[in-house]
């Protein structure tokens, strides 16, 4: 099984950061949803792996638990 990346693995995070905050820029909450539901789509196509994805979705959940 492989192994889900926690560690920061994005060349130049602060700039894509940027560009995603851009691509939300003038959009109501409903289109920013929507995007966002779009690129997590688009995202998890190109990593393919589903234990990956599973491993993500799990990673996710327990950042929010551990928010609250």
């Amino acid at each position: 099984m492989t192994a889900l990346t926690l560690k920061p693995n994005i060349a130049r995070p602060d700039d894509f950061y940027a560009d995603l905050l851009a691509a939300h820029d003038g959009l109501t909450k409903a289109e920013s949803d929507a995007l966002n539901a779009r690129l997590i789509l688009i995202m998890a196509n190109q990593i393919g792996d589903r234990d990956i994805l599973r491993q993500a979705l799990k990673a996710a959940a327990l950042e929010e638990e551990e928010l609250q």
